[in-house]
């Protein structure tokens, strides 16, 4: 199949798992072409079945805010012509989901061409800023109109019924995580350099928004350090990071934390840790928590969202209401105070990621993809 994928190129969950999925359905033969305007953070390396075009928003004088989403659709019809795609598949529905319906309707008008369009939902483009009420009618109207949808949870699955008068079926696909990746034995310079007297590691990972609450995941750390030595990875950046390091400051513990910044090898950093610490207001589900997993470290979260369908209170981990930072940390010192008890967790963890891998989830897109095909090879001349 050629296959156009649409996302963001960032470090979010909605663009690492775009980028993961292309470079899958790259490896076994299908052509991708990712549209976007840079080059996708975790496309790395070279394929001879990926291709990347890039998204250019010209800048006039008229415009405070250029207009990507008609250059996206133009692009995206370009893109289909002149590399006679298959299908377009995008992920978060604003605002690719209403350019792949504008670039279908100019292919439909233009070329007689008849493209499949797919929108995967991610989270915050439903929960979040889809529910403004300056985007609903759009996001709605686009998604509907979509030939197939898909969301990474059940958990997201309801809430965009909820949110959205959605009258076509949403299928789960969930998340994956390529564990063969992330299962690497941890170099030992790199944990020393972090904690030289063997103390324990928690991470945290996000782009330090405010549904984060990473000032959660500090105090959570403070607790925890008073009682059992121990060191703070703190990955990412964002416009709360700041705020966490005076937060650091504040409670005496900034020797202890260290801020590493965006990273794109996470499964280096994943393997040197013993327990990752997510505390999200939401989340639709929780990629980073599944790579730590992967990583064999369980994972202490809030109970938010599609948390509670990846970290099973008890086994991978444990789970609190959002804002509880004393039962948080009370659950983090009962993992990480003996080490049976942790190693336990650790492989608890892994055989969870196990479920969620990328050789499970890839051919459920890909089937989805080929029901979508077939009317229109039936439709075709013999």
């Amino acid at each position: 199949m050629r296959i156009g994928i649409v996302c963001y190129p960032t470090f979010g969950g909605s663009g690492v798992l775009a980028t993961e999925l292309g470079m899958a359905l790259a490896n076994k033969g299908h052509k991708v072409h990712f549209i976007t305007y840079q080059q996708p953070v975790r496309l790395m390396g070279f394929n001879a079945n990926i291709f990347y075009h890039e998204v250019r928003v010209p800048t006039y004088p008229l415009f405070d805010y250029p207009p990507y989403e008609t250059a996206l659709a133009s692009t995206m019809v370009d893109v289909v012509l002149n590399h006679n795609l298959d299908l377009l598949h995008v992920h978060y529905a604003i605002p690719h989901a209403s350019a792949a319906y504008m670039a279908k309707k100019i292919l439909q008008t233009n070329d007689g061409r008849n493209i499949p369009v797919i929108t995967t939902l991610h989270g915050t483009d439903i929960t979040l800023v889809g529910r403004d009420k300056t985007y609903e009618p759009v996001v709605t109207f686009s998604i509907n109109e979509s030939n197939a949808i898909t969301a990474v949870s059940q958990n997201l699955r309801h809430e965009t019924y909820q949110s959205f008068n959605i009258k076509k079926d949403i299928a789960v696909i969930h998340n994956f995580v390529d564990v063969s990746r992330f299962n690497k034995k941890p170099i030992d310079a790199f944990r020393k350099a972090l904690a030289p007297n063997g103390e324990r590691v928690l991470i945290h990972a996000s782009n330090f928004r405010k549904i984060k609450r990473v000032d959660d995941v500090i105090r959570i750390f403070a607790i925890v350090n008073k009682q059992l030595p121990s060191k703070l990875m703190m990955v990412g950046d964002g416009p709360e990071r700041h705020a966490a390091e005076e937060l650091c400051r504040e409670l005496g513990i900034s020797e202890h934390v260290r801020f590493v910044g965006k990273q794109d090898q996470m499964e280096e950093i994943m393997c040197i840790s013993d327990l990752f610490l997510l505390t999200s207001e939401y989340e639709s589900f929780g990629l980073s928590a599944l790579e730590a997993m992967a990583a064999h470290v369980p994972v202490i979260s809030s109970n938010a969202g599609g948390l509670p369908e990846i970290n099973i209170h008890g086994q991978t981990g444990y789970m609190a209401p959002v804002g509880h930072v004393a039962q948080m940390a009370e659950h983090a010192i009962s993992i990480l105070q003996n080490d049976d008890t942790l190693e336990t967790f650790r492989q608890q963890a892994y055989a969870q990621a196990c479920c969620f891998d990328i050789q499970h989830i890839v051919p459920q897109y890909e089937a989805l993809y080929q029901t979508l095909l077939e009317p229109y090879a039936l439709a075709e001349p013999l």
